[in-house]
């Protein structure tokens, strides 16, 4: 993902050695920049991989949701197939059998 789009390295910008000119810049302004760009490069990487592990962990957990969502939802289909029977059906019938097994 985000490793295809990189071109260097924070090592990379660090080893990049620069011919001099006659007309060129200064050496210790240029690793001073170069060091900033460094720092910051390093930074990105760290937040990037922080991030990347926190999109799994999240993909992961929306995944363990969503099988509940669907074990739910075939839970409430079960017991909407049941909409005949209430609780005081079901009562009604323990009642009947408490009758017909204890001879009351």
């Amino acid at each position: 993902m985000y490793e295809d789009k990189r071109f260097l390295t924070a090592n990379e910008i660090y080893a990049k050695e620069f011919k001099i000119d006659a007309r060129g810049y200064r050496p210790q302004e240029v690793d001073q920049f170069l060091d900033m760009i460094i720092k910051d490069y390093v930074d990105f990487e760290t937040t990037t991989k922080r991030l990347v592990g926190e999109i799994k962990a999240l993909e992961a957990e929306n995944d363990k949701l969503k099988a509940e969502v669907r074990n739910l939802k075939a839970s409430l289909d079960i017991a909407g197939s049941n909409k005949g029977i209430t609780n005081v059906d079901l009562l009604k019938r323990v009642s009947d059998l408490e009758k017909v097994v204890y001879g009351e």
